[in-house]
């Protein structure tokens, strides 16, 4: 029996070594040590989320403070590709794991390409049941360390960061307002979405919101209608900036015609787009007990009809626009199609 010559061997190497290429070029990354899962980790069924699952903090450890946070991205990310970087920030008095639920961006991490950090803010001292507000004291040192990890893994990976967006809901929106003027911030960020969270370049007043039982309120709620908080100046950096609210939570003047912030940004005339109808509910509202339940303060999840304004033609291809869900609060969770529309929002937005 003749051995195999040497050009047979080499041509077999050579098939090896092609495939053994093209199976590395397949394999999926994997951010930060998390491996990626679909549905996502801790995912919420359609309703009645269970409270054990709701209350869990992360599936990634962020290693200076210790603190978990949700780290979600596609599964079948590879080198080379582009990604919306986002980091999401829930209201006071909630927890991470309710806020990738009440705004489910994860339910369109593959489809967009989004890299989505949720992180739960710290707990206010001495507070009895243990309430969570962010403050720049206890959480801005673990929000910059998260924000360096995600750009260092994507540089670490090969993966290009293609634009970056603050997330906030009440007073998570709050926060990313303050953290967008920051000198960390300011020079990253392309976008900010408010979720109720105030609308830079004037708010609408705000409705009766109630009272929780046993909880305080917190900046970015009110317990009366009336006018909104005084807002701070508008910031000196420039991005863009997509403004979304309950029909219930603002007064009756509803929504401010004009936008300053519109008008920084060298945008035209503000125009209605087509409505967003949902005819699937969203995944969670708040549970806890409360003394005088209000529409503003919101109700259990429905389907609904969400109207969208849009500023025309802003000056380097920023957005300005805003998004009011008819006939909901500042609680029910986001229902798809209008979560989807305000995804879409942003990746319309400048690139780098």
């Amino acid at each position: 029996m003749k051995r195999p010559t040497n050009r047979i061997l080499l041509a077999g190497l050579l098939c090896t070594f092609a495939a053994s290429l093209a199976y590395a070029k397949k394999e999926p990354l994997e951010l930060a040590g998390v491996a990626c899962e679909n549905p996502p980790a801790m995912h919420c069924p359609d309703a009645n989320c269970p409270g054990d699952l709701i209350a869990q903090q992360g599936t990634e450890v962020e290693p200076k403070t210790g603190r978990k946070f949700f780290l979600d991205y596609p599964c079948d990310l590879k080198p080379g590709e582009k990604v919306t970087f986002l980091l999401s920030l829930h209201g006071a008095g909630s927890i991470g794991n309710w806020h990738r639920h009440y705004f489910p961006l994860i339910d369109y991490k593959d489809k967009y390409r989004l890299v989505i950090a949720t992180p739960t803010s710290s707990v206010v001292p001495n507070s009895n049941p243990p309430m969570h507000v962010w403050s720049a004291a206890s959480d801005d040192e673990y929000l910059q360390n998260i924000v360096n990890e995600v750009y260092e893994q994507a540089k670490e990976k090969n993966v290009k960061i293609r634009s970056f967006w603050l997330v906030g809901h009440s007073q998570g929106g709050a926060s990313a307002n303050r953290l967008i003027r920051t000198d960390f911030f300011k020079d990253k960020v392309d976008g900010f979405l408010s979720l109720s969270g105030g609308r830079i370049g004037g708010s609408p007043g705000r409705g009766n919101f109630g009272n929780l039982r046993g909880i305080a309120p917190a900046a970015g709620r009110s317990g009366a209608a009336g006018r909104a908080p005084a807002a701070p100046p508008l910031p000196d950096n420039d991005f863009s900036f997509i403004y979304e609210t309950g029909q219930h939570e603002m007064d009756s003047s509803g929504l401010p015609p004009t936008s300053a912030w519109a008008a920084k940004e060298g945008c035209g005339s503000r125009v209605r787009k087509a409505d967003i109808v949902d005819t699937k509910a969203g995944y969670v509202y708040d549970t806890r007990p409360q003394e005088n339940p209000t529409d503003a303060w919101g109700r259990s999840p429905r389907p609904g009809t969400a109207e969208l304004f849009e500023y025309e033609k802003c000056r380097d291809g920023r957005i300005v626009a805003d998004v009011v869900r008819e006939s909901k609060g500042h609680t029910e969770g986001l229902e798809p199609h209008v979560t989807e529309e305000l995804i879409k929002l942003m990746l319309s937005a400048k690139k780098k």
